[in-house]
This record gives C-alpha cells, sequence and structure tokens, in this order.
C-alpha cells in the first residue's frame, strides 16, 4: 500500500470540514460517512475510526444505504471504459485488470452487470482489490443466483471490504486494520544442504486454461529468499498462481554436470489463494532431479 496521508491523531484534532475533506471518498460519493464519523472523535485505533464508519453506515436510514449502493459503479461498465470514476475506483478496477480486457471479455462483462442490475436494482459491487480476474467472474455469477435480501448484505459487506482498504491507505496510526496478506517463498537446495542464491523465480496469476499474467519477478538471496515477498502489504488477490523456479540455470552456475536438457529445467508449483489477507509461503526443496513443496510459515 502506499504511504498514509493523515495520521490518526491529527484527524482527531481537525475541524469537521477538513476531517470530512480528508475521509469523504472512503465510501464512494458518500462524504456523509465521514460526517458521521466524526462526532465520534476522538479514535484512539484506526480500527475503532473504520468501526465508526461502519457504525454510521448501519444506523443510516434504509433510502441512504440504498443510495450508497447505488452509487458505486459497475465494473468494467461504461463509466469505467469512459474513466468516468471517482479516482479510487479507477485504481482498483485498473489494479484488478479490469482496464486490460479483451473486447470478448467487455461484453462478458456487459452481459453480466445488466442481468444482475434487472435482477436487483443496483451495480454488481465487490471489492476487487481481493480478487483475480478469474476469481471476479466466478463470484459475479455466483451472486446473481443470490436471495435479493442476502445479497444486498453481501453488497454492503463488499462496500466495508472496500473502505477499508482505501483508509488503510489514507491513515496511519496506532491499531491499524488487518487488510493485507503475504505471498513468499524460498529454495532450499537438497543437493547441497544449503539454501540455493540466485534463483530466478517468477510469480504468475492463471487467469484461464490458455492465459497467464505475470506479477513479480525476483531472485533468492544468500538465504534462499527474496529480499521482499513476491506480494505483500495489501490484499493478494484470491486466485491461482504459479510460481515458476529458473532451477536448471541456477545447477549450471553452480557447475552441476547436467544433460544439454535437463530433467528439471524451469519449476512450476502451482497453487491457490482462497483467503486475501492470509500468508501463503510456497517453498520449493530440490535436487537436480526431484523437488517437493509445501504450505510453510
Amino acid at each position: 500500500m502506499t504511504a498514509a496521508t493523515h495520521r490518526l491523531t491529527d484527524l482527531n484534532a481537525m475541524p469537521e470540514a477538513a476531517f470530512v475533506a480528508a475521509l469523504g471518498a472512503v465510501f464512494e460519493h458518500a462524504p456523509w460517512v465521514a460526517g458521521g464519523a466524526a462526532a465520534r472523535r476522538p479514535f484512539a485505533t484506526v480500527q475503532a475510526l473504520a468501526d465508526a464508519m461502519r457504525a454510521t453506515v448501519e444506523a443510516a436510514p434504509e433510502a441512504a444505504r440504498h443510495a450508497l449502493l447505488a452509487g458505486h459503479p459497475e465494473l468494467a461498465g461504461a463509466a469505467a471504459r469512459a474513466g468516468a470514476m471517482a479516482a479510487a475506483s479507477v485504481a482498483e478496477q485498473a489494479a484488478a485488470g479490469l482496464s486490460r480486457l479483451s473486447e470478448a471479455e467487455h461484453a462478458r462483462f456487459a452481459a453480466l452487470n445488466a442481468a444482475y442490475r434487472a435482477r436487483f436494482g443496483l451495480p454488481f459491487i465487490l471489492c476487487v482489490r481481493r480478487h483475480g480476474r478469474a476469481s471476479i467472474l466466478r463470484s459475479f455469477e455466483a451472486r446473481l443466483a443470490a436471495d435479493p435480501e442476502r445479497e444486498r448484505h453481501t453488497a454492503l459487506e463488499e462496500v466495508f471490504r472496500i473502505a477499508a482498504l482505501r483508509l488503510a491507505g489514507l491513515v496511519a496510526g496506532e491499531g491499524p486494520l488487518a487488510v493485507a496478506g503475504r505471498i513468499s517463498t524460498h529454495v532450499l537446495d537438497t543437493m547441497r544442504g544449503a539454501p540455493a542464491a540466485g534463483v530466478a523465480v517468477e510469480l504468475h496469476e492463471v487467469v484461464s486454461a490458455t492465459e497467464t499474467v505475470p506479477v513479480a519477478r525476483a531472485e533468492t538471496n544468500a538465504d534462499g529468499r527474496t529480499d521482499a515477498p513476491l506480494i505483500g502489504g495489501r490484499p493478494v488477490p484470491a486466485a491461482t498462481y504459479e510460481l515458476r523456479f529458473g532451477l536448471g540455470d541456477y545447477h549450471r552456475r553452480l557447475g552441476v554436470a547436467l544433460p544439454e536438457i535437463p530433467f528439471l529445467d524451469i519449476v512450476p508449483l502451482r497453487f491457490g489463494v482462497a483467503d486475501p489477507e492470509g500468508h501463503y509461503h510456497v517453498p520449493l526443496v530440490a535436487t537436480p532431479w526431484s523437488y517437493q513443496t509445501y504450505r510453510g510459515s
């Protein structure tokens, strides 16, 4: 996440108008939420601030909550394609890859948006920073079958998740919000009985049976780990991922006698992330002829 713009202690001391100006965009087109939270100051923690904003929404009249839901843009809809959305929504949809869809994918989203609006009278709302592209579509299709009352509750919970991520990026202070997950790895060379340094590592998101999207590239250090998590400081989008380890090049540099076509060259490990706030540590334990993995900590 980017560095926070405001400190909690400063927000506690601001005039109400300045507080609302600082946090008015946390809930899409609904600065009244920040206004309601301002009356509950001071906050000892960022979590307490988030709780106050949620309580403001939950205590609001039904018409205000409906307007809050209706004010969200459709995913990959006309407003998104025209860039006619709040800046935060533009960035969130772009980060989820929704600004790089093919015409066929745009058509699929258009059909889903129309079906959802016809059934529920609202735009489909999802905290896209917690989902990969395939997961977004699965969620979209699954929620079309939901009971309308339950779906409104689900949509509001997604609004709270979106707001929590925005708030976490804006405010620094005690008791930060737990909104980030992590993917990390390390490589152990069991032939040498030591960490494997200098192994090229790539992380890809698996979008479909024929498409993967590169997410991160790194090289293992002297401890066999990457200097930083491959994903960190933000939610890990729910998706299938593939780690690719350049094991053949590593062994060649060590002078290991390998055939011209080595038994193991690029080693792929495919795994799934279901908990965007979880820690997924996916190590590789390898020799030139074998490997294994597990979910570590």
